[in-house]
């Protein structure tokens, strides 16, 4: 079992930049999928950012041109540097990695809060 842990949340300006990490307690070399989501209160949880295994990347729509997700393998992290950030971007960001073949998994982090001030 791989453990997820998040960090780099945080209370920051509309306009500001944060960076979050998801290190691994074990190699996710081999996931299919690393994600981002995020969850603000009273919402459902939403998908922000994806990495597949093949090194390409997908965004909600409200983040494109101000998230960029990478990942270091030599590291077992996963990050999310977000920039100009808003209010509205303001929600608990968890990070998920997953795999489907050949023996599947789905691991997800504890969460950290980030909150934009207008």
């Amino acid at each position: 079992q791989v453990q997820l842990v998040e960090s780099g949340g945080g209370l920051v300006q509309a306009g500001g930049s944060l960076r979050l990490s998801c290190a691994a307690s074990g190699s996710i070399s081999n996931a299919n999928a690393m994600r981002w989501y995020r969850q603000a209160p009273g919402k459902q949880r939403e998908l922000v950012a994806t990495f597949l295994s093949g090194g390409s990347t997908n965004y909600v729509d409200s983040v494109k041109g101000r998230f960029t997700i990478s990942r270091d393998n030599a590291k077992n992290t996963l990050y999310l540097q977000m920039n100009s950030l808003k209010p509205e971007d303001t929600a608990v960001y968890y990070c998920n990695a997953k795999r489907w073949v050949p023996v599947p998994y789905d691991y997800w982090g504890q969460g950290t809060q980030v909150t934009v001030s207008s």
